[in-house]
């Protein structure tokens, strides 16, 4: 697991200077703190910071040239199954040198090009210059667990692991004006846009060739509306899943150093604690974020799990100025405001993880596969939600947050817009009553994959909302993972997205997935055997963090609150008609149901005030 970053010159004449190329790669360091490596030939410079988890002998060091000397390639990321091609390589001639994935990848590379990637089972970014044709090849795993950034500025192509290395380089820190309404509409930027002008995403699953000339080429090399279609029918769908996620979990412990859990005490992260001590695992470490507010609290369940498998158990809580210090640290991590509100906890429990592991295992992407969300719930039946808006104003409503939220989601009438607003907190209507902003994003990205989902799952609003957060809502939860693990220098995999898994779930019945009272019921079956009663039947809490009352209650937010109503950020054309101060006035009040509409204007305040500056 690392950093990477590079710099190519579009004009072969212009050298590559080493001092930008060295602070890109060693904005980087919290990426890779065991090693550091730079590659420049002229007008082409690659960086490497490296965080060793296979191994971790110099062996594995970064920039890696080719036998030949034709290619140089950094990497980010892991291909479990490395040692399967060892046979294949040997026998098309080629000494295995070094215990290291990396290797494996680059002469795969050399012999297939990239026509090897539907083979690999892993998570990558990685970047490979071509001597011979002068040229850069850029490729994002399937589900874009690793983040892979580029720019073109100056008549120069920068790339990166995370945005704050092209800034270091000079690329200039602008805000775009969709990226703004994606945000706030939205709550992050999907696609290959981003928050910023012009700085771009590799898409996952899609490959950017640049050449020296200038020219750029974008392929999809993995396309998951196709490799649902072309999935064999699965005979026995439990015992399918069983298998293929024990083997997933088996892959994903590949390892030289201490792999741990972050261990929820829900069912995703439950079952895969339940899977390793299946498959005979010991000496695993579990880490767990606790509340002191009872409806928040899954930590008894957590401590249970890891009780009965006799696994370590590590929990703490964050509260009042630990967590505005992991706000601010967060935010930083993660380039961006923060959008999922659980960075901080998230990134506080990779600290407290550290020193005990260098890996961690999620339970990621399991709601998105298999319908774990109770949003998911208002498509099943839509013509109900005409009747819920109607009916909306009466006090059983308004009382009750998810309930009130459900009134407000009611209001949309367009299916389409079902799907596009279903990841949201706040909708279309409330935008124009609160903030005064009318005209909704193009959302161009987001549209081509609804059409997708449509037309895999035709009247079909629960799967197509499925199919369209694999896309988007599920990349914004994965890069909130990347950097809240990476900033503590910790690797997080996520053994539910390997993508055997991902492509038989998509190829299913409905009722695989939505049967029971709480859905996910293929999951729910498999661990049947597995898993104790108030695990299975337990009341889905999540990650979820009372802002309301931090921001009220605790002493350092409550004086940054003071500070948000009089924020830069409403000087901004696009925010000018926000009155700020009443938001925070009718929060104060204790209108709890104000704390949806200031939560994305108070993070982008803090980006603005401690993340903007810095470059």
């Amino acid at each position: 697991m690392c950093g990477i970053n590079g710099i190519l010159h579009l004009q072969s004449q212009q050298k590559v200077d080493e001092r930008i190329l060295t602070k890109m790669r060693d904005s980087l360091e919290h990426r890779g703190p065991d090693d550091k490596g730079l590659f420049i030939e002229n007008n082409v410079g690659l960086g490497h910071r490296r965080l060793s988890i296979l191994d971790i002998s110099t062996a594995g060091h970064q920039p890696f040239l080719s036998d030949n000397g034709r290619y140089i390639m950094v990497y980010n990321g892991e291909i479990y199954n490395f040692k399967d091609f060892y046979p294949e390589l040997k026998a098309n001639g080629f000494d295995i040198k070094t215990s290291s994935d990396t290797e494996v990848l680059l002469k795969l590379f050399e012999l297939y090009g990239t026509k090897m990637l539907h083979r690999l089972n892993g998570m990558f970014a990685f970047v490979i210059w071509d001597k011979k044709e002068r040229k850069l090849t850029a490729v994002r795993d399937r589900m874009g667990v690793k983040p892979l950034y580029y720019s073109f500025y100056n008549e120069t192509f920068y790339f990166a692991s995370e945005q704050k290395a092209l800034f270091t380089a000079g690329v200039p820190l602008k805000m775009a004006q969709n990226g703004m309404e994606e945000y706030i509409f939205n709550r992050f930027v999907a696609g290959e846009n981003t928050l910023y002008e012009n700085v771009k995403k590799v898409i996952p699953g899609h490959i950017v060739t640049i050449s020296e000339s200038g020219k750029i080429t974008h392929e999809k090399w993995w396309d998951l509306k196709t490799e649902i279609q072309n999935q064999p029918k699965i005979k026995n769908p439990v015992e399918w899943f069983r298998e293929t996620f024990d083997d997933s979990i088996k892959l994903r412990m590949v390892s030289d150093v201490p792999v741990g859990v972050l261990l929820s005490g829900g069912l995703d992260s439950s079952s895969i604690l339940a899977s390793l001590n299946q498959q005979k695992f010991k000496d695993i470490q579990t880490f767990n974020i606790g509340f002191k507010e009872k409806e928040h609290n899954e930590s008894h369940l957590a401590k249970m799990m890891a009780d009965k498998f006799d696994y370590g158990f590590h929990t703490m809580q964050l509260e009042d100025n630990s967590l505005f210090e992991k706000l601010v640290s967060s935010t930083y991590f993660q380039d961006e405001p923060i959008m999922h509100l659980s960075e901080p906890h998230i990134l506080a429990l990779s600290q407290l993880a550290k020193p005990s592991v260098k890996v961690l295992l999620s339970g990621e992407g399991a709601d998105e596969l298999m319908g774990g969300y109770v949003r998911y719930k208002a498509l099943k039946y839509p013509s109900l939600l005409n009747s819920i808006a109607t009916i909306s104003n009466l006090d059983f409503f308004a009382k009750k947050p998810r309930y009130e939220k459900l009134a407000r989601y009611a209001q949309i009438k367009n299916p389409n817009d079902l799907i596009l607003f279903n990841g949201c907190n706040i909708y279309p209507n409330d935008i124009a009553q609160h903030y005064g902003i009318i005209n909704t994003p193009k959302n161009e990205y987001r549209n081509q994959i609804l059409e997708d989902a449509k037309s895999l799952y035709p009247n079909n609003l629960r799967r197509q909302a499925l199919y369209f957060d694999q896309h988007t809502y599920l990349c914004s939860l994965l890069d909130r993972n990347d950097r809240c693990t990476m900033g503590a220098s910790i690797e997080c995999r996520e053994p539910f997205l390997d993508s055997r898994l991902i492509t038989g779930l998509g190829s299913l019945e409905d009722k695989w997935l939505f049967t029971g009272k709480k859905w996910k019921y293929i999951l729910k079956s498999a661990m049947q055997e597995r898993l104790p009663e108030e695990i299975l039947n337990f009341k889905k809490v999540g990650l979820s963090v009372p802002w309301g009352d931090y921001l009220v209650k605790s002493p350092g937010f409550s004086n940054e609150l003071e500070s948000f109503s009089k924020s830069d950020l409403f000087q901004i054309s696009y925010f000018e008609s926000i009155d700020s101060k009443k938001l925070v006035l009718n929060l104060r009040k204790g209108e709890t149901k104000m704390i949806p509409y200031i939560m994305p204007l108070f993070m982008m305040h803090i980006w603005l005030k401690t993340y903007k500056d810095k470059f």
